[in-house]
């Protein structure tokens, strides 16, 4: 039996030491769940501005980067006597104004051509609601009427659903007093802060985005200094190689997922409009914006579009639905292959599983993230378990233990099934 040596019991020592510290730090984690939770909250209430920023500056980085090294070309091609820093220099501005107006643009187009068409449409679909009452009850005759008994049950329940529904809105209406005239006001207010606070935080974020693009290299070569000021250069090369994938995963899958979605939208819009459906805007934008979720994104969008259609026409509705399986076939065999390629590696099931766990953490946030973030998460512990295979002088390929009975002790020959 091998001798341990001090430096081994004092591995052994730290390690045993630092399980029980993160046990603790987790039982103190749920004890204190609700006040850590606040803090967290506020934490990211105060540092929005920086967030928005650095998402800004994440999405139009590749814009800015592009326009920097064309300009770079061209004025290094065209006046060669110029100095490395000046042209470098110009890049950087001509680049920043760019990314500024292309971040405004969109902005600026979708506030301009979009929203008003989004409102449009809702008050279109409020002031419809009455005939799409009238059009259910005739539905319901026209379905039931060999079965008077169930079109009457039917229409009973439907109808006392509405009266309960309108007798509630005239009572909320007629008990208003001054106490409830406040809340509304003071809710109201809060709401109206709440915009103005959240338009704040985005200008304030677009400044933040024009400082982290212009300092993007000296941060990542101080971050850089660091790390390898702290761990060994193995160990740090390991680390910045992570790093590089991790950007690599997340930009391609992210920015690619929401051109992705762009286009989905666009050409929802063009088939929505050529084919005559209604709120052709509100549609798409609900299958644009919905279509960035992965896997779930298409049935999630089309479920509340195709009630919207089905509430005035369920012809259209089956349109609807046909159009976009066509559109989401596209989409998922065509398109997305084309924009995203193999982008997270990661098979169809741990897509959904990081969907849903990430989801239900973060909302629709991690609907979003949760694929890319579960695909590091994936490759690291991928890294560590091949590493600590290779030191003990296993094999790494995974088809080896499929079909695994034991690992011979002295040779490290996998022994498989089948040679029983």
């Amino acid at each position: 039996m091998e001798k341990k040596t001090f430096r081994d019991y004092l591995y052994l020592g730290i390690t045993l030491v630092a399980v029980i510290a993160t046990c603790i730090l987790i039982g103190f984690g749920f004890q204190h769940w609700e006040g850590i939770a606040a803090f967290l909250s506020k934490l990211v209430a105060v540092t929005s501005p920086f967030i928005y920023g650095a998402v800004l500056a994440y999405l139009v980085s590749p814009a800015y980067n592009r326009v920097q090294e064309g300009v770079c070309r061209l004025f290094g091609s065209r006046t060669k006597k110029a100095g490395g820093r000046a042209i470098r220099t110009i890049s950087k501005m001509i680049a920043t104004i760019v990314s500024l107006v292309l971040v405004i643009a969109i902005v600026g187009s979708v506030v301009a051509l979009i929203l008003p068409q989004l409102i449009e449409s809702i008050r279109k679909i409020y002031e419809s609601l009455p005939q799409y009452w009238y059009n259910i009850n005739d539905a319901i005759e026209q379905k039931l009427m060999n079965n008077p008994d169930l079109e009457q049950s039917v229409k009973t329940q439907l109808s006392n659903a509405y009266e309960r529904f309108r007798l509630w809105g005239e009572d909320y209406l007629r008990g208003l007093d001054m106490s409830k005239i406040t809340d509304l006001i003071s809710q109201f207010s809060t709401g109206i802060l709440g915009i103005l606070v959240e338009i704040k935080n985005w200008l304030i974020g677009l400044i933040v985005m024009v400082y982290l693009l212009n300092l993007k290299e000296i941060l990542s070569a101080q971050a850089k200094k660091v790390i390898y000021s702290i761990f060994s250069t193995k160990t740090a090369n390991a680390i910045v190689e992570e790093f590089h994938y991790v950007d690599r995963v997340f930009g391609g899958f992210i920015v690619g997922k929401i051109l992705d979605s762009v286009i989905i939208g666009i050409l929802c819009f063009l088939l929505m409009t050529i084919f005559s459906m209604p709120y052709p805007m509100l549609l798409s934008a609900i299958i644009g914006v919905t279509n960035v979720i992965p896997f779930f994104g298409p049935f999630i969008g089309a479920i509340p579009t195709a009630i919207l259609v089905l509430l005035v026409s369920p012809i259209k509705c089956l349109w609807f639905l046909g159009l976009i399986l066509l559109l989401q076939q596209f989409d998922g065999n065509i398109l997305g292959p084309k924009i995203l390629g193999d982008s997270t590696g990661l098979p169809s099931f741990w897509v959904m599983f990081a969907i849903i766990f990430f989801g239900g953490f973060f909302g629709f946030v991690g609907m979003i993230i949760g694929v890319p973030l579960f695909a590091v998460i994936a490759n690291l512990i991928k890294r560590v378990v091949h590493h600590w295979l290779k030191n003990k002088g296993l094999p790494v390929e995974t088809d080896k233990y499929i079909h695994l009975k034991r690992i011979d002790e002295e040779t490290g020959e996998t022994i498989s099934k089948k040679n029983d």
